[in-house]
């Protein structure tokens, strides 16, 4: 059985650092984010718990395939994608 993810991107309070990531649960791991429940991780070293973006796939596979897409692209173009859907950067973790 093949499941469904999602690939997104979490920033900090000011929307200086971005991250990118994918998960087959993302409200659980928008969770895990901003709790910090991994304490040495790139997000929590650098307070990110913001979602700014989100794109939910059929297949995870999809969703692999987005970030990594996602991420060989310049910040200038994730800035792009956050601001086509979400342009006043909000956190868009009570619409999961």
């Amino acid at each position: 059985m093949e499941r469904g993810g999602a690939v997104y991107i979490i920033t900090n309070k000011y929307n200086k650092v971005l991250y990118t990531g994918v998960t087959s649960n993302l409200k659980n791991r928008i969770f895990e984010h901003q709790e910090k429940l991994n304490s040495n991780s790139f997000s929590a070293k650098y307070n990110l718990k913001k979602l700014v973006y989100y794109k939910g796939f059929q297949h995870i596979e999809e969703a692999i395939a987005e970030e990594k897409r996602i991420k060989g692209g310049s910040r200038k173009k994730k800035i792009q994608l956050i601001e086509s859907i979400n342009p006043k950067w909000t956190d868009l973790t009570n619409t999961l």
